[in-house]
C-alpha cells in the first residue's frame, strides 16, 4: 500500500511568506527559509511553495528585516536559495506562463511546478509540459469555490469564476497529461473548518492521478477524515503548521494512531 504524504505548503507574497484566508487576508510570517530549517529537520515527505506576488513584487528590498532573501531581484533568485538548504521533493507555483517559466524553476531548483492559470488560458500548455518535462512534475492548482446553493466551480488563480466542474476540468486536465492535482477549496482557506469532503472525496474518486487535499485544516482529525473518506493521496496544509513546534511529528503521530498508512516521523 502507498503511503498517504502530508505536505506543508508555504505562500510567498513578495518575497516573504504569509498566512493566507480565504484567499483575500494576507498576515506576513517571515523569511523563506525560517520554516524550511524545521522541516528539513522533520523530514517532511514534500514541501509546496506558492508564490501569489502580483506583477513585479518579487523581492524583498528591507536589509535591516534579516531576511535571507533580502535583496534577491527575482522569484527564481529565491527558489535557487531554497532548494540550496531544501532536503525534501520541492514543488514550485505561482506566476508560471510560458515552458520557459517551468524550465527555469526546474533549473534552479524546483522538482516539480504547479500551474493554475495558464493551464485555463491555454489548456494544451499541460500536455506540452508533461511532454517536455514529464508529467510526473507537472501539478495542476484547482481553485473551487460553493455558490449560495452549495454547487461547486472552479476559479482561476483563485479569484476569477471559470464556470468549470471541478470534476470534469479535473478529469480533463489528467487526459491533458497532469501528473498531480492540487485541489484547493476557497471557502475553507484558513478557516480551519476542515476539509471540503465532498468535494475532494467527488474529484479523488473520478481520476487515476494523485490529488493532494488542501483548505481549512484546523486539527490533526481533519487529515485523518480526508485521507479516511477520500482518495486523496495527500494532504496538505498551511497555517496549520506555521505557528505550533514540532506540529509536523504531531500530525504524523496522531495519523499513525489511527491506523492510516503515512512515513514515521523522525525521532
Amino acid at each position: 500500500m502507498y503511503k498517504k504524504r502530508i505536505i506543508p505548503v508555504l505562500l510567498l507574497k513578495n518575497g516573504l511568506i504569509v498566512r493566507s484566508e480565504l484567499f483575500t487576508y494576507h498576515q506576513i510570517i517571515g523569511d523563506p527559509t525560517t520554516q524550511l530549517r524545521r522541516y528539513n529537520q522533520w523530514q517532511v515527505d514534500e514541501l509546496i511553495y506558492i508564490d501569489i506576488s502580483r506583477e513585479g513584487d518579487y523581492d524583498v528590498r528591507r536589509s535591516d528585516a534579516h531576511i535571507a532573501t533580502s535583496g534577491k531581484g527575482h522569484i527564481l533568485d529565491i527558489i535557487q536559495e531554497i532548494s540550496r538548504n531544501c532536503f525534501m521533493p520541492l514543488t514550485f507555483g505561482g506566476r508560471i506562463r510560458s515552458l520557459d517559466d517551468i524550465r527555469l524553476r526546474l533549473e534552479h531548483g524546483a522538482d516539480k511546478v504547479s500551474i493554475n492559470t495558464v493551464a485555463h488560458d491555454e489548456p494544451s500548455f499541460i500536455r506540452s509540459a508533461s511532454a517536455i518535462f514529464g508529467s510526473q512534475c507537472i501539478v495542476v492548482s484547482i481553485d473551487v469555490k460553493r455558490d449560495e446553493h452549495g454547487r461547486c466551480e472552479v476559479y482561476q488563480g483563485g479569484h476569477h469564476a471559470t464556470g468549470k466542474d471541478p470534476v470534469a476540468w479535473a478529469r480533463e486536465v489528467e487526459e491533458l497529461g497532469a501528473g498531480e492535482i492540487l485541489l484547493n477549496s476557497i471557502d475553507r482557506d484558513g478557516t480551519a473548518k476542515g476539509y471540503d469532503i465532498r468535494l475532494v472525496q467527488a474529484v479523488s474518486d473520478a481520476v487515476q492521478i494523485p490529488v493532494i487535499a488542501m483548505g481549512g485544516v484546523g486539527h490533526w482529525m481533519h487529515m485523518k477524515k480526508c485521507l479516511q473518506e477520500t482518495q486523496a493521496s495527500a494532504v496538505a496544509a498551511a497555517n496549520k503548521f506555521h505557528f505550533t513546534e514540532m506540529s509536523y511529528r504531531q500530525a504524523k503521530d496522531y495519523l499513525l494512531k489511527a491506523d492510516i498508512q503515512v512515513r514515521r516521523p523522525l525521532k
